[in-house]
């Protein structure tokens, strides 16, 4: 896991350097204009709670907004207290691709790690 591309916001969603690469290149390739990366938290999953993490063109009131090197990320209000201090990663291993998110406010994880309590 490298630096994480910002820390100031203690509320919110940490993404580090290379998360907010790939979602810009992701976003990039989408070629729409004016589309943020929303991150929440829905009702689902194993354990009771899954993540969400796509590009998002609405500006929702209450929305949680940072700024990750040009990359903006929106958290909506409903979510943020689920994500406050949570650092989203991208690794790419032999074993594993993908975003993950290290979160201090899950109590635990099902098995498949997509979901939690």
């Amino acid at each position: 896991m490298t630096v994480p591309a910002e820390t100031s916001t203690e509320q919110g969603v940490v993404l580090t350097d290379d998360a907010a690469a790939k979602a810009k290149s992701l976003l990039e390739q989408q070629g729409e204009e004016g589309l943020a990366l929303r991150v929440q938290v829905q009702p689902g999953g194993c354990s009771g709670l899954i993540y969400q993490l796509y590009f998002d063109d609405r500006d929702v009131d209450g929305d949680l907004v940072q700024d990750f090197n040009g990359l903006s990320v929106r958290v909506d209000r409903m979510s943020v207290p689920y994500l406050a201090g949570a650092t989203i990663d991208f690794v790419d291993t032999i074993e594993k691709q993908g975003f993950t998110i290290d979160n201090p406010n899950a109590g635990g994880s099902c098995a498949c790690g997509d979901s939690f309590h």
